[in-house]
C-alpha cells in the first residue's frame, strides 16, 4: 500500500507539536496529504455534568466561558498548523493533486475521540503525540481508540520530528499485528538504509521467524538483518534497549488478548510510555 494521507488530531496545546511537525516530516517525505484535525467541544455538553443544581445564569456563564476558551485552543490549533506547514514548506490543498505534498486544518464540533477516529478510517495513517500528563492538556484521543476504531496505522511521534528515518527497527513475534505493521510500512521502509528485523526469546526460523520476515521484505526489494535477541525475563526492556539507535521502531500493539496483558502488562504500553522512540503500529 502506498500512503497519500495522514490525519493529525491538533488540539492547540503544545503537547501535540511533536505529532504535527512528525506528520510535516513523513509527508513530505512521501509526497502525502496531511489533515490536521480540530475539534471544538460543544459548551452545552458540558452542562449535564456541572450544571444540576446551579441557576440559570451561572450555567449560561459557562457555556460562554467554555466557547471562549473552545474558541481560543481552535485559534492556537490553527496558528500551530500554519506555522508548521510554513516552515515545512508545504502547499495549502483540500482536493487531491497529481503529486507532492499537501495540507489542509479542517475542524469539527463534537466529541473529539469520535471525530478523529471517523476522520482516521478514511486515511492511510495517523499521527498522535505520546500520551502525556500536561496541564494544559484537557482530553486527547486515547492510542487505544485509534489503534482498535480506525483501521488505519498509528505513528506514536517522539517529542519532535525525526532529521531522518533511515535506521528503522522492526520487532518480529510472528503475530498478525506485527505482521499488518510491516506491510502498512513498506513506503518508509523503502526509504531506509539499515533495516533490523528483532526476535525476542524466539527460535530463528526461516520460515516463520524474524529471519522469514527478512525474506518477505527481500520480495519487496528490502534489505534487512535478522536478529534474535535472549529473553532476559523482561522483553519490553530487550527490545526498548536493542530499538535505542532507531530512528522508528515499526511492531504489532496489543499482539496478546486484553486479560493477558491486565495481568502481565504489555509490551505495546511499555513502549509508548516508558520509551521516547517514533513508533509505527498497527493492529
Amino acid at each position: 500500500m502506498s500512503i497519500r494521507k495522514i490525519v493529525v488530531p491538533v488540539d492547540g496545546t503544545p503537547a501535540v507539536q511533536g505529532a504535527l511537525e512528525t506528520a510535516f516530516f513523513v509527508g513530505g517525505w512521501l509526497g502525502a496529504h496531511v489533515e490536521a484535525v480540530h475539534v471544538r467541544v460543544e459548551p452545552t455538553a458540558a452542562v449535564p455534568l456541572v450544571g444540576e443544581g446551579m441557576s440559570g445564569a451561572l450555567v449560561q456563564d459557562l457555556i460562554e466561558l467554555t466557547e471562549r476558551e473552545s474558541a481560543g485552543r481552535a485559534a492556537a490549533a490553527k496558528a500551530m498548523f500554519e506555522d508548521a506547514r510554513a516552515r515545512a514548506g508545504i502547499a495549502a490543498a483540500e482536493n487531491p493533486t497529481p503529486s507532492g505534498a499537501s495540507a489542509r486544518f479542517i475542524e469539527f464540533r463534537g466529541i473529539e475521540e469520535d471525530a478523529v477516529v471517523r476522520r482516521a478510517r478514511l486515511a492511510d495513517l495517523v499521527v498522535i503525540s505520546r500520551p502525556i500528563v500536561h496541564p494544559e492538556v484537557l482530553s486527547t484521543v486515547p492510542f487505544s481508540a485509534l489503534i482498535f476504531e480506525s483501521a488505519a496505522p498509528v505513528m506514536v511521534a517522539a517529542a519532535a520530528a525525526p532529521g531522518a528515518l533511515k535506521r528503522i527497527v522492526i520487532a518480529w513475534n510472528e503475530s498478525k499485528e506485527s505482521a499488518r505493521a510491516i506491510k502498512y510500512a513498506l513506503p518508509l521502509l523503502h526509504q531506509a538504509t539499515s533495516i533490523d528485523v528483532i526476535s525476542v526469546g524466539a527460535e530463528a526460523d526461516v520460515d516463520s521467524g524474524c529471519a522469514g520476515a527478512v525474506q518477505l521484505l527481500a520480495w519487496h526489494g528490502i534489505a534487512a538483518t535478522p536478529r534474535v535477541l535472549a529473553d532476559n525475563g523482561s522483553p519490553d526492556q530487550t527490545l526498548s534497549d536493542a530499538c535505542k539507535d532507531a530512528d522508528m521502531v515499526v511492531m504489532g500493539a496489543y499482539t496478546h488478548n486484553r486479560l493477558w496483558q491486565i495481568i502481565l502488562g504489555s509490551v505495546t504500553q511499555h513502549m509508548i510510555e516508558r520509551t521516547p522512540l517514533l513508533l509505527f503500529m498497527a493492529h
